[in-house]
């Protein structure tokens, strides 16, 4: 994830000693849950209700392990694309030694509680979602 660093919203997440695995490093699991609370934070920023999505798909590559006597970490949030129903968003997990644990990308969907189903973004989301858009990763 590159481009303006403004467009980012980091959260600072505390790590439980449950959360690490009998090997002494993150659990697989945690990661996806690190990833939801840096989801919610970015929807936070932006004034929305993270209830109006619902995820759609999570692409996760672990690149450093993040060991037992590490205390926190830092998620990394932006906006790759805006599209019709759906945004696909950028995330990262780093350590506090400035090593990338993990990167990935999620999409989530405009969500319709009453009917149960996906729904247009209104023009107020792709507004907002539009002004924290980061360069996507090269491929």
């Amino acid at each position: 994830m590159s481009g303006d660093s403004d467009a980012l919203v980091r959260v600072t997440q505390q790590l439980r000693l449950n959360d690490f695995d009998v090997l002494g490093h993150l659990n697989q699991a945690v990661y996806h849950e690190l990833l939801e609370q840096g989801r919610i934070a970015l929807m936070t920023a932006l004034g929305g209700d993270s209830n109006e999505f619902v995820l759609a798909r999570v692409e996760l590559d672990y690149r450093r392990e993040v060991p037992v006597a590490v205390r926190e970490v830092v998620v990394e949030t932006g906006v790759e694309r805006v599209g019709r129903a759906s945004v696909r968003l950028a995330q990262r997990i780093v350590r506090p030694d400035g090593e990338l644990a993990a990167e990935g990308a999620t999409v989530l969907v405009g969500w319709n509680r009453a009917e149960r189903s996906s729904r247009a973004l209104t023009d107020a989301e792709r507004a907002a979602l539009s002004a924290r858009l980061v360069a996507a990763p090269a491929s």
